[in-house]
């Protein structure tokens, strides 16, 4: 079976997939110094404990954070006897292309979210991840990643405000009540709430516009549903989007190895 390793600036996802579907989906913090036998020993309790029977042989790896990539390729080597497969790195494979300019590196979520995107609803296509930052990447109608917007997270503006500011409290992000708050917290998460969902429509709104055609808005992240309950900005939610790239791109890699 397939590990999907899955590296965020936060937190990192690890899914178990059986070649149709994923059984087992687990997420820890994002920790450079964790080690190998760290990783298999917290990964095999959980198993253990969901009485998950999984045989790993292949594992593919998706990583913001470049120096957890060795101790991950240790855990694929030592444990499952296999050389796992990182995307960014020159033997992995995308379906689709990047069209950047020269010498730009695309973060590798990014990529495998272009790929997911194009594989699930075709082309010309804007995807909009909510993570430690909020990204925009635009997929061409052939699939092909050519380029998008970054702006800072929800929960790091709002930890910033926080840390900038010694009279702020930190606060969750929600929906207000009324646009005008009467306390301290209500202005903050109105101003963070109402900032945001005016910032993704006029993100998506100028990229329509400058690509001058119908174009899809894909999000995923968990914070979505909060933001689209208010106004129908996107068309599609998938929570498992960049899981779901990274089987494909496992997929075309062995594909192409059997050839």
């Amino acid at each position: 079976m397939l590990l999907a390793i899955d590296c965020g600036n936060t937190n990192t996802v690890f899914s178990i997939w059986n070649g149709t579907e994923f059984i087992a989906t687990w997420r820890t913090s994002t920790e450079w110094r964790r080690t190998a036998d760290q990783y298999y020993v917290w990964l095999s309790t959980l198993m253990k404990f969901r009485d998950v029977e999984a045989v790993i042989t292949e594992v593919i790896v998706s990583a913001t954070v470049p120096r957890v990539v060795f101790n991950l390729r240790v855990l694929a080597d030592r444990y499952f006897n296999c050389r796992a497969l990182v995307v960014g790195k020159p033997d992995c494979l995308l379906p689709v292309d990047v069209r950047v300019d020269l010498g730009t590196a695309v973060g590798p979520d990014r990529l495998v979210n272009t790929v997911a995107g194009h594989d699930m609803f075709g082309g010309d296509l804007i995807v909009v991840d909510f993570g430690t930052a909020t990204t925009f990447d635009v997929v061409a109608g052939d699939g092909a990643y050519i380029g998008g917007v970054i702006a800072p997270g929800v929960n790091l503006s709002l930890e910033a405000l926080h840390n900038a500011a010694a009279a702020l409290p930190h606060v969750d992000i929600s929906k207000p009540l009324k646009v005008v708050g009467t306390n301290t917290v209500a202005c903050m998460q109105s101003g963070i709430f109402w900032g945001y969902l005016g910032l993704v429509k006029e993100i998506c709104a100028r990229i329509k516009a400058e690509r001058d055609r119908p174009m899809r808005i894909i999000a995923t992240g968990g914070l979505a549903p909060l933001f689209q309950q208010t106004e129908p900005i996107f068309d599609v939610w998938e929570d498992n989007l960049t899981m779901h790239g990274l089987t494909v791109i496992h997929r075309y890699n062995k594909d192409i190895q059997a050839r």
